[in-house]
């Protein structure tokens, strides 16, 4: 069943934008707002368990020129925020609330936002679905028996229930844009550099890890890499600005139905491709079917890598995490990942050097097209308990291998991707489809992003 929060109050169906010019006007206060926020999530976190802890008050850069002043979020429970614990999904320690901001947190809390309290992921985000041993499991507004995706399963669902207007989430293999397709929401997982990194993206051999936003609309998503720009801009890439509209300009775009895994995207998931390329041709868009530069060696040498991230929590948690994490207390899921690559282990020089390369192979494809459409994910949003780390770890890393083919290769080429909620599955939930772009160029995705939405208006969970 659908379950939302979304009534007659402050926030009614506002995204940021509307609330943060209404809170300049006057014609609603910042408390107003919050209270507003916290009411809905007292409402529906009972049921869809989304959220990880409140704040006692709401936590603010408080720059009433901020371009997101007063607009209540939430920050991903693996991001440092002063006086808030951070305990990254995981029973292996209970984590302390933090002296201070971390470094993405303060250009996240740049843009003016209300950080209301941390948003739920699976453990350490691992998993693809924010699923637990020994807890509920943080369910998908759109239908409550299935999962929200993940890892920033938490902070979708919450916007997607309209709890808040966006939401903070990172991206290490499609964390970011996993849970926006399955949850009816924008997610925009930018280039490599664009945002200030936190400490886990600095200490990766290889940095997967990109910070971001889920949101409702194209305009909240592209005011919010604006603001963010505010704060700091990396000067090796090029400016983002703020996008406000569609280009006129007709695009290349190519097309890739099916992955590399050698699993074929499902009958409901490939209409919703074969729709978008109608959509794009209508709109003037020249689409043309390519393939991806990478084969099968890719998949196995990221799988690996993801199985040495694991190996890192395990094997030095207590040094890089908490004093008293207690590896023990990891889910079967982390434990099977650690235990698979401790099995390629001498190869690891050779996948280190291998993936390294895959972002100038990635970049061959823009030589002729401006951007890549292709599923999000190869099926459709499945039932809890499909990917709970409680399955048996052949049965899940199969399933996993089978459901997330497309979003890991712009982690490992550091490249930009948008998720964007395209279609719908017989049981009613988002179907998203990814537009993937050259390093740095976010102005294309969001461009493209905002003519989608023009033409054909994004589904209300409300409606």
């Amino acid at each position: 069943m659908r379950f939302h929060a979304f009534s007659d109050d402050a926030l009614a169906d506002h995204d940021a934008v509307t609330i943060a010019k209404l809170v300049r006007r006057g014609e609603v206060g910042v408390a107003e707002v919050a209270e507003a926020a916290r009411v809905r999530a007292a409402q529906v976190d009972p049921t869809l368990r989304a959220l990880v802890v409140s704040a006692e008050s709401a936590l603010s850069a408080g720059d009433p020129d901020a371009p997101l002043f007063g607009v209540p979020t939430y920050v991903k429970d693996n991001t440092a925020v002063r006086g808030l614990p951070t305990n990254y999904g995981t029973a292996a320690f209970v984590g302390r609330p933090a002296a201070n901001d971390g470094p993405y947190a303060k250009q996240f809390l740049s843009t003016g936002m209300s950080v209301l309290g941390k948003s739920r992921l699976p453990e350490f985000g691992l998993n693809a679905s924010t699923e637990f041993a020994a807890a509920e499991p943080t369910r998908n507004p759109w239908h409550t028996d299935y999962s929200p995706g993940a890892s920033s399963g938490g902070a979708a669902a919450l916007v997607a229930a309209g709890v808040v207007p966006i939401a903070h989430g990172n991206d290490g293999g499609g964390s970011i844009r996993i849970p926006a397709a399955c949850c009816g929401l924008v997610g925009l997982k930018p280039s490599r550099g664009r945002h200030v990194d936190g400490p886990q993206a600095r200490s990766m051999p290889i940095n997967l890890v990109s910070e971001g936003v889920l949101t409702r609309s194209v305009r909240d998503t592209a005011t919010y890499f604006a603001a963010a720009e505010r704060h700091w801009r990396n000067p090796k890439l090029p400016p983002v600005g703020l996008v406000e509209g569609p280009a006129r300009r007709r695009l290349r775009i190519g097309v890739i139905a099916d992955s590399i895994t050698g699993t074929e995207t499902c009958p409901q998931t490939r209409a919703v491709v074969d729709d978008t390329v109608a959509l794009l041709e209508k709109m003037g868009h020249e689409v043309v079917p390519i393939t991806l530069p990478v084969s099968q060696r890719f998949v196995d040498d990221f799988t690996t890598y993801w199985g040495l991230l694991a190996f890192l929590i395990e094997a030095g948690g207590k040094l890089a995490i908490d004093p008293r994490f207690q590896p023990g207390d990891l889910d079967a899921f982390t434990h099977g990942l650690a235990a698979m690559y401790r099995k390629s282990m001498a190869r690891t020089p050779a996948i280190l050097y291998r993936l390294s390369q895959v972002r100038r192979a990635y970049a061959g494809m823009f030589r002729d097209h401006e951007l890549i459409l292709s599923p999000v994910l190869v099926h459709t949003t499945p039932r809890l308990g499909h990917l709970s780390p409680t399955v048996a770890f052949d049965e899940l890393f199969a399933r996993l291998i089978s459901w997330v083919a497309f979003t890991p290769l712009n982690n490992v080429a550091g490249t930009p991707a948008i998720s964007l909620p395209m279609g719908a599955s017989s049981e009613g939930l988002p179907i998203g489809m990814q537009f993937s772009a050259a390093h740095g160029d976010e102005r294309t995705l969001l461009e493209i992003a905002f003519a989608l939405e023009s033409e054909r208006p994004w589904r209300r969970i409300q409606d």
